[in-house]
């Protein structure tokens, strides 16, 4: 469940277990404790007494239902963890999808998928509401910091081939990445890593739009359970599919 982890993040993951297993005076860790501790530690304490109205409950269970009917049907994506529509730290809900293994290198065909599930959210939100809203600022901002390193840093750029027009982050500076290149370059940069976003947010609402069906259907079983885990989602979607 852990793989990227520091050792501070594993003792934290760890303390967040005790404590958990103590307040149901508990003497053994379990492992219903250590997985509420990881997700606690990647995405802060689930905020149960948050007052959530009805229509943000239906358009969070349908933006989270977008990300995991994505991650379902995208053949080199990591598998889905869990889903929730109970608020954490700053997010309505929450689509985990956790790597099977470390990974020292990603591919340009994983890089892509992870685009369009990330965008995932905002395409269901256009598919079945035909609107948009502040949900997926995060995902968005994490989707152009993707495509803009896939075009200016790791040569996936048919305009650019291998030329890198930016080096990695400074740890002495802000830790935004160094632009290398005319400002005529980065402008035709910004062009592509919108080309880019572009393609894959049509891909994600065609994928969507074709499994609409699966997505009405994950999105009220997120209404009824608030939160699913990754082998949860896949029975329900096999049973689903029997039928």
């Amino acid at each position: 469940m852990t793989p990227g982890f520091s050792p501070a993040d594993l003792e934290n993951v760890l303390n967040e277990a005790a404590l958990l297993t103590a307040r149901r005076d508990g003497k053994t860790i379990m492992m219903e404790e250590l997985e509420e501790a990881v997700t606690k530690v990647m995405a802060g304490p689930a905020k149960k007494s948050r007052v959530v109205t009805e229509k943000e409950r239906k358009l969070t269970a349908y933006h989270e239902a977008g990300h995991a009917v994505l991650i379902r049907n995208l053949p080199n994506s990591d598998p889905v963890h869990q889903v929730t529509i109970i608020p954490r730290g700053m997010a309505g809900g929450m689509t985990m999808f956790l790597p099977q293994e470390d990974r020292s290198y990603e591919s340009q065909n994983h890089m892509m998928e992870s685009l369009v599930h990330l965008l995932g959210g905002r395409a269901a939100e256009y598919v079945v509401f035909g609107t948009k809203t502040t949900g997926a600022a995060n995902d968005i901002e994490r989707a152009t910091d993707l495509a803009r390193k896939m075009v200016m840093q790791y040569g996936m750029s048919d305009r650019f081939g291998l030329m890198a027009l930016s080096n990695a982050s400074s740890q002495y500076l802000d830790g935004s990445a160094m632009v290398n290149c005319a400002d005529s370059s980065a402008a035709a940069a910004d062009e592509e890593v919108q080309k880019l976003l572009s393609t894959c947010y049509a891909d994600a609402i065609r994928i969507l739009q074709d499994n609409r069906t699966l997505l009405d259907d994950i999105a009220l079983y997120l209404l009824q359970k608030e939160t699913i885990t990754g082998d949860e989602l896949m029975a329900y979607i096999n049973a689903d599919n029997k039928t």
